[in-house]
């Protein structure tokens, strides 16, 4: 009875007062209401922050290209899959656009093309698969002869084009006739585009790169 009178007289003075009450009393197990809006903007919270950390993971996963600090460079890379498949390398990239491996491409001297796969953390080389595509046409020949007479070949051009970021790849490309390698990097989460003449090994920004 007691505490219905206590209840009836709170109702009444925040009536009067124009504001609200949250009504309880001693001993009640019931959380009141001031209680359930504290917990309800806590869990509130808590999954602003589990959003927020759900974001910046998916951020970092989507941006595979940025290599860990002490990974070895595309020039390194190219190094080792010479050392172990000797030969002269046509292009180097991260594999499946990711930090995974390093993927070279490697023609030896009776003109059969290897994928070696390098590990970016150790140097390690994972494996030499022998490609066996009949892609092999005219244009495919003439980029090999252009590299095999040029000044600069794949290793140079990446340690050319890592003046301008973190490079992800290096090929060959052709305009008109006219060979030239390729590079891509990313800088400050930048992806840039670059040529890198075979003779002078001079950089020059690609001009269809946006």
């Amino acid at each position: 009875m007691k505490r219905n009178i206590v209840i009836a007289t709170l109702t009444a003075a925040a009536l009067a007062t124009g504001g609200t009450v949250a009504a309880f009393a001693a001993g009640d197990d019931e959380p009141t209401t001031t209680q359930r809006q504290t917990d309800t903007s806590a869990h509130e919270a808590a999954d602003h922050d589990d959003d927020s950390a759900d974001d910046q993971d998916d951020d970092a996963s989507e941006d595979r290209t940025a290599l860990p600090d002490g990974s070895l460079t595309a020039a390194e890379a190219i190094a080792a899959a010479l050392k172990h498949t000797p030969g002269t390398a046509l292009s180097v990239d991260l594999d499946d656009d990711g930090a995974d491996a390093w993927k070279v491409s490697v023609v030896k001297g009776d003109g059969t093309e290897y994928d070696v796969r390098i590990a970016p953390d150790s140097g390690k080389v994972l494996g030499a698969q022998r490609d066996t595509g009949d892609d092999n046409d005219a244009d495919d020949r003439a980029e090999l002869a252009a590299v095999k007479g040029a000044k600069t070949d794949a290793r140079e051009a990446a340690l050319a084009a890592a003046h301008q970021g973190t490079v992800t790849e290096v090929g060959l490309d052709d305009d008109n006739g006219a060979v030239f390698w390729t590079a891509d990097t990313v800088k400050d989460g930048k992806h840039s585009e670059w040529t890198v003449a075979l003779d002078s090994g001079k950089v020059t920004q690609d001009r269809d790169d946006d």
